[in-house]
């Protein structure tokens, strides 16, 4: 089913699949939520990122999506933007910052209309590097960061979080450096949980379903309390 359009800014989280305009720092940003089943929902909404923009990324890669529906299967409503210079929002590409930037207006607004849920992030590649770079100052209760593109953007300085964090890495990675990723989780105070798929390409093809299982099964014991209770 496709979202229904609502206004910009809506003044809630709405209740069915929807898309509209958010506001972000260089303009409005295009976003899509959905929730999940009333029947398995819990007190969270999982932020998702998309990868590169000037590589065609956007909040409609199947990677995004298949993390998006493995979420909402979990009982997680989602919500998933475009970054700026992404599909209909505004603004242009800026190596991490402005996307930073995006991903705070972005939470504020989720944490306005639901301000006593969790908030999880969650991105794919580049996606995931600005989720990683602002775990910590968006205080994230929950992280999941697929092919995070260790090697290319800069990890060092970025302080890194302590709640429950899941890592999924290809192995056939042509994009990322699959070793270099294994490298930098073992230096890692704090370690995720770490999920080595065997035979996968960096936009796991053939493998979404078998991603899908991955998230599924690590978030199963990092659910807050059902909705209704």
């Amino acid at each position: 089913m496709n979202p229904i359009e609502l206004p910009a800014d809506p003044a809630s989280f709405p209740e069915v699949a929807a898309s509209f305009m958010l506001d972000g720092p260089a303009g409005k940003l295009e976003a899509i939520s959905d929730r999940a089943d009333p029947a398995c929902a819990r007190r969270a909404v999982a932020v998702i990122c998309h990868p590169l923009t000037p590589e065609g990324g956007t909040m409609h890669n199947k990677v995004v999506t298949m993390a998006e529906r493995a979420l909402r299967e979990s009982g997680v409503d989602t919500l998933r933007f475009n970054f700026r210079g992404a599909g209909n929002s505004q603004g242009v590409y800026d190596k991490g910052i402005g996307e930073s930037d995006d991903l705070a207006a972005v939470v504020a607004w989720v944490r306005h209309v639901r301000p006593h849920d969790a908030l999880w992030l969650a991105g794919f590649s580049f996606g995931s590097y600005v989720t990683i770079r602002n775990a910590v100052p968006l205080r994230a209760d929950a992280l999941i960061s697929i092919a995070p593109p260790v090697g290319r953007w800069e990890f060092e300085s970025v302080a890194l979080p302590t709640c429950p964090w899941l890592i999924v890495q290809g192995e056939a990675d042509e994009v990322v450096e699959p070793q270099a990723v294994f490298d930098w989780v073992a230096t890692l105070e704090y370690q995720p949980e770490l999920v080595r798929m065997p035979d996968t390409s960096h936009f796991f093809h053939r493998r979404l379903m078998d991603l899908r299982g991955a998230i599924k099964h690590a978030v199963r014991g990092w659910l807050p309390p059902p909705r209704q209770s």
